[in-house]
């Protein structure tokens, strides 16, 4: 038998008898199929394509629509198909008929489909009594993991955490009313935060550890969705009493993959910080050790993928079964299953169970049925013995989905998958080959097509949900995609060990935390890069104008890949812009100017002082409400060293931005107040800065300290007196009383803004007072201090609070400042500054600039000489 790779022999071909132009082709050679070579691809099979789509479309408008509207198109649409064959396509085939039914037939299943998901939000009790705000008690089934909320700082304080839960309501009793069946989606709301977390303590909450398919009684007031457009018919508010009442356990499976889940979760426990939390995230999706820094590390990076567990993950776990893809129907494809003689159809089987486990343990998310289903038909294909076609099989996936779960035609998760597996399937082979041609190596130029290709189809989606465009997600994708497949082997291999052998498990994921160290190091370094991210339009017509600027670059490159020299030229450029050397950004955009003293950042509503003290060095005055926009402000300074963090108050618009002071630097220590509250932002700063090794020390009027040519004296808050003294003991003495003086004992605070650091600053001969949030009292009372004499004639005042209209008018004509700066938001809910404050400030001969409106301000100057940049 002679070996061909031609095409198979059609019937018809048969029948009507060889043609004498070609070679002796054989339809059926007697081989089996997966002993020999496959038969030649043909023209890829796009048939499924519009069908897909159209159901897709259908089913993202129509989840709102009346039923009204939901019926007349599925009967207009089964009408359509049902004169299809009276109608005359004049000069077509007759397969455009067939497609054009299968088209209508989809878009009535969609809009069925649709039309009773979205019936869902609308009937049984359930909304009616949300419009209400009724106070009933329910049982819940859970149909997701329970996840903790972010902190937000809103204000001076911190949101507390809430446990955020999907459930389906089965059964709901009104105040004194009778249960009714029913089943409504809910989102379920726990409206406390862990117990021992508002103290400052690692408590957890008990409903954490819930699982899927959990059964709770619990009672709760209802209240309507507030997004439009979301799948919940109603938000069920619970105050968290203790532990949840438990009604049903979960089903078997979930048991199983919560176990699983707990195991590799305790085998990562001995790990550090980064791996500890990655790891759990790239194996299963269970980010919850994720850290807000390193979120956001991997958001600037454009690494989030990495988190939820994807087509990646499964296509690895799928690979390491069956060989590499495209070797699937050789005889000599690799991986475990040929090695262990396994046949193919067998192995077809083998990968349905491991796809079924997949979906459970990680849950079924958006990208995780996406990959599943998408792999179950791939390996339909290879059961059946068929030509297999990854755009078939993405389109089928995508049709079926959306006809099971409507929902996922709203999900940007489920866009986002879907559009980077087309990318990978469509523009990266065409991507490498074009490299490959130029004499990029075969390894590398599949990769950058990949990373390339999946970067430009998603970055205008992501524009979308990010309003930022990041410059360095290629490069840090490709470096990180070497380490994703081992960390994703060994992470599963310690999943499955872990209920079993833990010591086994332990190992392994010592072994897994490499890669996963690295994935997390390649994050961080490009999010510290100042041009990492541009911001860009937050909208579907910015997404459109990237996707038309990505079009440009994409056609302008292939031009510039024929000439090397220009090439050079623009990646130095590119590599300059988002370095940003700190010489050459100063040259061309004068921030900061030089000889700066002190920088108050634009951190919004909050807080952030920079006190030049050397090159590369500079005390930190409150680190703001945002890491990101303080970490971007010292970046944008060049600071890398911090000799001292003072903290004014535990205010969270002063001190919830310390995560991206850290971030990258080192600092010697960090200096507050002794009045620590509110708790759990004291307890806050106290976990960061033992995580670093930082010491904490509390400043008290009278201390002075020097670095470099900056010195400065706290002037508030007075060293609190001892609580009962002995009538033995010596007077409580202020430092700097004249001796045989007894001075007044000072007020207690009234709160956090009364007792923030007050500080008198020394630089190139200029002074400056900053009063932190201090308010009428306590600045009167630092009116009367000792260290009044030196509050005169300043030349830079910080206005206490945000320039607020609780002033004390004598502080400020005793401080008679030259120049006065105010720290607040943009359009904030508090009318900060207050326009008296500022009239009064200017009445006194004070030059006021503002964040709000100015910008970042930069003050230098010296010897009595004073100039302020803006940035």
């Amino acid at each position: 038998m002679r070996s061909h790779t031609g095409p198979p022999a059609r019937l018809d071909e048969a029948a009507s008898g060889p043609r004498p132009a070609r070679s002796p082709v054989h339809a059926s050679s007697g081989t089996r199929l997966g002993t020999a070579r496959p038969r030649q691809e043909g023209p890829t099979d796009l048939r499924l394509v519009p069908p897909a789509l159209a159901a897709w479309g259908t089913a993202a408008l129509l989840l709102d629509a009346s039923p009204a509207w939901v019926i007349g198109i599925v009967i207009g649409c089964l009408a359509a198909v049902g004169f299809l064959p009276l109608a005359r396509l004049h000069g077509a085939a007759s397969w455009p008929r067939a497609s054009a039914a299968a088209l209508l037939l989809c878009v009535a299943a969609a809009a069925a489909s649709a039309g009773l998901h979205g019936a869902d939000l609308r009937r049984g009790p359930v909304p009616g009594l949300a419009r209400e705000y009724a106070t009933v008690t329910a049982e819940v089934e859970l149909t997701s993991d329970p996840r903790l909320t972010r902190p937000k700082v809103w204000g001076d304080h911190v949101a507390p955490t809430a446990v955020l839960i999907d459930a389906d309501v089965r059964r709901v009793q009104e105040a004194g009313g009778t249960t009714v069946a029913t089943r409504a989606p809910v989102l379920v709301i726990v409206d406390a935060a862990p117990r021992g977390r508002a103290a400052g303590g690692r408590g957890r909450s008990p409903w954490l550890g819930l699982l899927p398919s959990t059964r709770l009684r619990v009672s709760a007031r209802l209240a309507p969705a507030t997004m439009g457009g979301d799948r919940v018919a109603a938000v069920l508010r619970v105050r968290d009493q203790g532990q949840p009442d438990v009604v049903g356990e979960p089903s078997g499976p979930q048991r199983l993959a919560g176990r699983l889940r707990a195991g590799l979760r305790e085998a990562t426990d001995g790990l550090p910080t980064d791996p500890r939390a990655l790891l759990p995230g790239l194996v299963v999706g269970d980010t919850s050790r994720i850290t807000p820094e390193l979120e956001e590390a991997f958001k600037e990076t454009d690494l989030t993928h990495t988190l939820a567990v994807s087509g990646a993950n499964f296509t690895i776990l799928l690979a390491l079964l069956l060989g590499p893809p495209g070797l699937a129907q050789h005889v000599e494809r690799r991986g475990l299953a040929p090695r262990l003689g396994i046949s193919l159809r067998g192995t077809a089987v083998l990968g349905g169970v491991l796809s079924l486990g997949f979906v459970i343990v990680c849950r079924p998310d958006p990208s995780v049925v996406r990959a599943a289903a998408c792999g179950a038909v791939a390996l339909l294909a290879l059961a059946t013995g068929r030509r297999r076609s990854m755009i078939p099989a993405l389109a089928t996936a995508v049709l079926l989905l959306v006809l099971y779960d409507p929902w996922l035609a709203r999900s940007y998760g489920f866009l986002l998958s879907v559009v980077a597996t087309g990318a990978l399937l469509t523009l990266a082979p065409r991507w490498s080959a074009g490299l490959r041609r130029r004499g990029v190596p075969p390894r590398v130029a599949e990769a950058l097509g990949a990373a390339a290709a999946a970067q430009a189809l998603c970055a205008p989606v992501v524009a979308v949900l990010s309003a930022r465009v990041s410059l360095v997600a290629v490069p840090c994708n490709l470096l990180a995609e070497f380490a994703i497949a081992p960390a994703t082997v060994l992470g599963f291999a310690a999943l499955a060990t872990a209920p079993v052998a833990m010591p086994v498990a332990e190992v392994l994921a010592w072994c897994a935390h490499w890669p996963a160290g690295w994935i997390a190091r390649i994050a961080r370094a490009g999010a510290a890069l100042p041009g990492g991210g541009v911001d860009w339009p937050g909208s579907w017509a910015g997404a459109a104008l990237l996707l038309a600027v990505t079009l440009v670059v994409v056609l302008v490159g292939r031009r510039l890949l024929g000439h090397p020299w220009w090439c050079g030229a623009c990646g130095l450029l590119l590599a300059l812009v988002v370095v940003q050397p700190p010489p050459l950004t100063r040259v061309v955009t004068g921030w900061p100017p030089p000889g700066w003293r002190l920088v108050m950042c634009d951190v919004g509503q909050g807080d952030a002082m920079v006190l030049a003290a050397g090159e590369g060095t500079g005390v930190v005055v409150d680190a703001g409400p945002d890491p990101q926009l303080v970490d971007h402000c010292l970046r944008s300074l060049g600071i890398s060293r911090i000799p001292l963090v003072v903290l004014t108050h535990f205010h969270a618009d002063h001190v919830a931005g310390l995560p991206g002071v850290l971030r990258g630097r080192a600092v010697g220590a960090i200096e507050t107040t002794g009045f620590e509250e509110p708790a759990d932002q004291a307890a806050f700063v106290r976990r960061l800065a033992a995580a670093r090794r930082i010491p904490v020390t509390r400043a008290a009027a009278g201390e002075q300290r020097r670095t470099g040519e900056l010195s400065w004296q706290v002037v508030w808050p007075p060293p609190r007196p001892p609580p009962s003294p002995r009538p033995d003991s010596p007077p409580w003495t202020l430092p700097g009383t004249p001796p045989g003086v007894l001075p007044a004992r000072p007020p207690a605070p009234e709160g956090p803004n009364d007792a923030s650091v007050a500080m008198l600053v020394r630089t190139a001969g200029l002074r400056l007072l900053l009063l932190g949030d201090l308010e009428p009292p306590a600045q009167r009372a630092l009116a009367r201090s000792p260290a009044a004499g030196t509050l005169e004639g300043v030349d830079v005042l910080k206005v206490a609070h945000h320039g607020s209209a609780y002033q004390d008018p004598g502080l400020i004509r005793r401080a008679a400042p030259r120049l006065a700066l105010i720290s607040c938001g943009e359009d904030n809910s508090y009318g900060h500054p207050a326009p008296g404050t500022v009239a009064a400030l200017r009445a006194g001969g004070a030059a006021v600039l503002r964040t709000d409106r100015d910008g970042a301000l930069a003050v230098a100057g010296g010897g009595g000489e004073l100039r302020v940049a803006r940035d």
